[in-house]
């Protein structure tokens, strides 16, 4: 079984939640903290080619009203930019297993990246 890659900040609610729903599942597990390592442009572009750019920005968060994002019109390069620059605007945590991936605290998704035959 290829282990699942879960991106994210260890003081965020919803990562700790996926952490723990694969542990618990005793899943092979990869987590990579977004402070210590940010994500690679390459990896954050397959989440935005699969998803959309918009679907990654965590437009409740604080970062994004600080950043005052909601009254920029930006393309989905620009957005990607900033999403790079700043890992507090990405919607956490992200979930990555083999060509699959999922967004936020998804535990449907989650449940479907365990259920393909790999």
């Amino acid at each position: 079984m290829p282990p699942v890659q879960v991106f994210g900040l260890p003081d965020s609610a919803a990562t700790r939640k996926a952490v723990r729903f694969f542990r618990d599942r005793r899943i092979p597990l990869h987590v990579v903290d977004l402070r210590v390592r940010p994500i690679a442009p390459a990896e954050l572009r397959r989440f935005a080619e699969r998803l959309g750019a918009r679907a990654l920005l965590d437009e409740g968060g604080r970062a994004y009203r600080d950043a005052g994002l909601a009254w920029l019109r930006l393309d989905e390069a620009e957005l990607i930019e900033r999403l790079l620059a700043e890992p507090r605007l990405l919607r956490l945590p992200l979930v990555h297993r083999a060509n699959r991936v999922t967004v936020g605290a998804d535990e449907a998704g989650w449940r479907s990246l365990l259920a393909e035959p790999r």
